[in-house]
């Protein structure tokens, strides 16, 4: 089945040469010691969804390699990030649960800064909903994004927000027009620079002497445990264990001294870190001693995480093509990133999935990279009557079902691939 639906497009090879490098070394250690485990295949962008399924798209190579020295798991091609980042489909605020999640981020973060006043920066800002809380608690805030089309809605809701890439250059310009921030943070952007050493110093040069920084990404450990293939994408660089991240800060002279685990993206690491070296909390003692204990950082254990993945994908596949043979109608729901990488790596097609629901409206009407789906509305995915629902974005698997119950009445099954083998449940 895998073998007849993928690859379903062919790139172009001159126009992918030019908009993309291959590692020879580490991105944040820079040791050669770096070794191949996962190779999904050539992939679209994630998020290069298309006006008509005929256009033409260019693929690149989606691998994943390991370092022998500070055991840091990253793919081993860089896409030109202006060709990802600098117009944008995904938005923070459509997401319930992430809006709930930025007022938790909030109380967290003051909490662990002791401040009730001060100039608060956050890098890769997106639409300002992490900021919001700041802004409501008479915070004076910056927030900083490459997309344009998302910088303008942050600034039209009324979020202060310039269009840059973040590097220690624009960090000096901010300095030097706002000062000093107390509190810094960026959340799952990390992992998309390719330049981490000038990310890692722009943050350092923003930050004030006694304030804080936030670092949130998602964890490799529950990427590795669960088995978050999906989540491996070209805007994904990088994937971060405690060990790995705590590194490269260390390097820059960044020290960590606490953290906490968030709710996004199945699964996300907080980490929280100062230029002075305060004495660590019981939680980040007892996470490195479960990195230790379960092996998290050793080769041995991602090499066994693609033959999961592997093994998955035919899983999914068989699931998905009983549901259709057996005369139901599947459509998926979400058009996240990491559903192009699920449905591309399984070569998934319209076939299988008639079409894929997603609030977001930048997103409608549009066809999934590579694939080729038709996106749409919910109201208008519903009105196909399909009997089961496959939850693409699988990780706000509930905050998704409430909805299908409560507004829709969607009395119909639910097909969830992760974490796991893939299940359908009513």
């Amino acid at each position: 089945m895998a073998e007849s639906l993928f690859p379903l497009f062919q790139p172009s090879k001159s126009s992918v040469k030019k908009s993309m490098t291959k590692i020879n070394a580490c991105r944040t250690c820079k040791s050669k010691d770096i070794q191949s485990f996962f190779d999904l295949g050539s992939q679209p962008p994630a998020n290069s969804l298309l006006v008509k399924p005929s256009d033409r798209e260019n693929s690149y190579p989606l691998n994943v390699v390991w370092c022998g020295n500070c055991s840091l798991v990253q793919i081993d091609y860089t896409v030109d990030p202006k060709k990802l980042f600098s117009h944008y489909v995904w938005v923070t605020g459509t997401s319930k649960a992430a809006q709930e999640y930025s007022r938790r981020f909030y109380n967290e973060l003051v909490s662990r800064a002791g401040r009730k006043k001060g100039f608060v920066l956050e890098v890769a800002s997106n639409d300002g909903v992490f900021l919001r809380p700041f802004i409501d608690n008479n915070y004076k805030v910056l927030g900083v994004d490459p997309a344009q089309n998302i910088v303008a809605m942050a600034v039209k809701s009324g979020v202060p927000t310039i269009c840059e890439f973040f590097g220690n250059e624009v960090a000096n310009k901010i300095l030097k027009k706002h000062g000093p921030a107390q509190m810094v943070f960026a959340r799952h952007v990390f992992p998309h620079v390719a330049n981490t050493h000038d990310f890692i110093k722009g943050l350092r040069t923003a930050l004030a002497d006694d304030g804080i920084l936030a670092i949130e990404v998602h964890y490799a450990k529950t990427i590795l445990d669960e088995l978050h293939y999906d989540s491996i994408y070209h805007e994904h660089l990088c994937y971060f264990t405690l060990k790995s991240l705590e590194k490269i800060l260390n390097d820059f002279g960044l020290h960590v001294f606490d953290l906490i685990i968030g709710p996004i993206s199945g699964g996300a690491l907080v980490v929280y870190a100062k230029k002075t070296r305060p004495e660590q909390s019981e939680s980040v003692i007892e996470l490195k001693e479960g990195e230790v204990r379960d092996k998290t950082n050793e080769f041995s254990s991602w090499k066994e995480f693609s033959q999961r993945a592997y093994s998955h994908r035919e899983k999914l596949l068989k699931l998905l093509k009983n549901v259709v043979d057996s005369g139901g109608k599947v459509v998926g729901w979400g058009a996240s990133a990491r559903s192009s990488t699920m449905l591309n790596f399984a070569g998934i097609d319209n076939r299988l999935v008639s079409s894929v629901a997603d609030l977001n409206p930048i997103k409608q009407n549009l066809y999934t990279a590579g694939t080729h789906i038709l996106i749409d509305s919910p109201d208008i995915v519903l009105l196909s009557q399909p009997t089961h629902i496959f939850l693409m974005a699988w990780n706000f698997s509930n905050e998704i079902i409430t909805m299908l119950k409560t507004k829709y009445k969607y009395e119909g099954q639910y097909i969830i691939p992760l974490p796991g083998d893939p299940k359908i449940t009513s």
